[in-house]
């Protein structure tokens, strides 16, 4: 492979290294979805949103579509929730590990020192979603 194809291959993983970019694909994957319930679920401002849209769309991993005065997102492909869903699993793998050893040093004697490195957080509890924002919606 040439470099321009690592290079591409960057862009990408630099496109995706945003949490706020994250979470809307991890949303987008229930269904299409309007912009006005992206926002509910989000705890960011509206130009914010905005802008990690646009983000996404340039990059062609996102689809937007008007519907009415509504814009309405959804994934691309297939194959988007397929790298979310393998990135989850190697952070389980990888979270797991860790958990593994912290409780074989606490077993060997003594409390282990607090991780340099703190584990993400869950991601936050559903909430109730505006009236007429429901998944694939």
């Amino acid at each position: 492979m040439t470099v321009a194809v690592y290079q591409a291959k960057a862009e990408f993983f630099r496109m995706l290294g945003h949490p706020v970019r994250i979470r809307v694909l991890e949303l987008l994957q229930a269904g299409p979805t309007p912009v006005h319930c992206l926002l509910a679920e989000l705890e960011v401002e509206p130009s914010s949103l905005s802008q990690q849209l646009a983000v996404l769309r340039r990059s062609g991993i996102v689809t937007a579509t008007r519907d009415g005065s509504t814009v309405v997102y959804a994934l691309a492909g297939g194959d988007v929730a397929d790298l979310l869903r393998a990135a989850r699993r190697i952070l389980t793998g990888l979270l797991a590990d860790r958990n593994t050893l912290l409780a074989e040093l606490r077993a060997a004697g003594g409390q282990a020192a607090t991780p340099s490195t703190t584990p993400p957080a869950p991601p936050p509890a559903a909430r109730n979603p505006p009236p007429g924002c429901t998944p694939g919606r």
